[in-house]
């Protein structure tokens, strides 16, 4: 220690050579180190959510090699009571809140990605079609306050309590690997309705797509109301969806030509209510009928129970150690036959 530091207190020249040599280190050098950082906490984030995916486990994404899948879009309106619990509470209260502002808070925050909502009413959900939430607000006309770079929103000013209406795009598959019929949301797009100055039928307004698995895990977390009359009866909103406990009207199916069913029904309020319940009974009868049909298969059932009736039945007969009644008799002549003719025998014998 003495000869590092001199009576004076003051380092060698061989370490203040090397301290000049750190401090002089290269601007490139520096920008390396710095992106290096920047890197490792990126991939600390994103570990992060994968742990959070792990904790929060989801459904099995749909196969891409099914054999049957039908895609069909429904109109989920909030006013029905089935979907009631996607509305209210209109504004949070603690820590319950609604579907959109949930989602819109998870949005704000960057926690999930949001897609423009194209005209022809088609879901693009690739990161082209990514869209910002800054751009949202200022095209809805959505107050918000820029805080060191970071969007801020009080939930006064969430349009929570116009989002009455809900589309989403749903998959029916059957998944051949397993033998199993599921339907599955893809995505959902919330839709604003906000009348107009002169009192007329609101305007609907979808403000942007959200792919079902990308907010998936999030929704594990929160939960929903099911019942009026018991406020302990809750379900998280990852179980409503998956269970399909929700209520919508089909407006569109994929389709080659893609229209609509209003199109389809050319306007008419009577055809459009015709195909829609058309449909509905389509996806029923695939459903039951996929082992089969309902009655075939019961007939094939009470003709297997009969036929196993009856075999226990001769199995029993057997067990109980019974003869035929043809056998008996001859047993009996046998018998009779044999005592007689020890008689004649006996009788000669006592002649001689």
């Amino acid at each position: 220690m003495d000869d590092e530091i001199d009576s004076c207190g003051r380092m060698p020249a061989i370490f203040n050579f090397q301290f000049s040599i750190c401090s002089a280190q290269p601007q490139q050098r520096r920008n390396q180190q710095a992106q290096q950082q920047k890197t490792q906490q990126q991939g600390q984030s994103s570990s992060m959510t994968q742990r959070m995916r792990i904790q929060y486990p989801t459904a099995v994404d749909m196969p891409e090699d099914v054999v049957w899948r039908r895609d069909i879009y429904r109109e989920i309106d909030l006013n029905h009571e089935d979907n009631a619990g996607l509305y209210y509470p209109v504004e949070p209260m603690g820590k319950q809140m609604n579907l959109f502002t949930y989602v819109f808070k998870l949005a704000l925050a960057g926690y999930i990605p949001v897609y423009e909502y194209n005209l022809d009413g088609n879901e693009v959900l690739e990161s082209d079609n990514k869209i910002e939430m800054k751009s949202i607000l200022d095209n809805y006309h959505i107050y918000y306050e820029e805080q060191q770079g970071r969007l801020k929103v009080d939930n006064s000013d969430i349009p929570s309590p116009e989002v009455k209406l809900y589309y989403l795009k749903e998959s029916a598959y059957f998944d051949q690997a397993n033998s199993t019929f599921h339907i599955k949301p893809q995505a959902f797009c919330p839709v604003m309705l906000r009348e107009d100055d002169f009192g007329g039928e609101a305007a609907k307004y979808p403000l942007f797509w959200v792919k079902y698995s990308d907010v998936e895990p999030f929704l594990s977390r929160q939960t929903i109301k099911t019942s009026d009359i018991n406020d302990a009866a809750v379900m998280t909103l990852d179980d409503y969806f998956a269970m399909n406990k929700y209520h919508g009207k089909i407006y569109k199916t994929a389709n080659r030509l893609g229209k609509t069913l209003m199109q389809i029904a050319q306007g008419d309020s009577t055809k459009l209510t015709a195909e829609q319940k058309r449909i509905e009974a389509e996806l029923e009868a695939f459903r039951n009928n996929i082992f089969g049909a309902q009655e075939k298969r019961d007939s094939l059932d009470s003709l297997a129970t009969e036929a196993n009736t009856k075999k226990v039945k001769t199995v029993k007969q057997g067990r109980t150690g019974r003869q035929p009644k043809e056998k008996t008799e001859k047993v009996k002549q046998k018998s009779s036959s044999s005592s007689s003719g020890a008689a004649r025998v006996s009788v000669r014998r006592e002649r001689h």
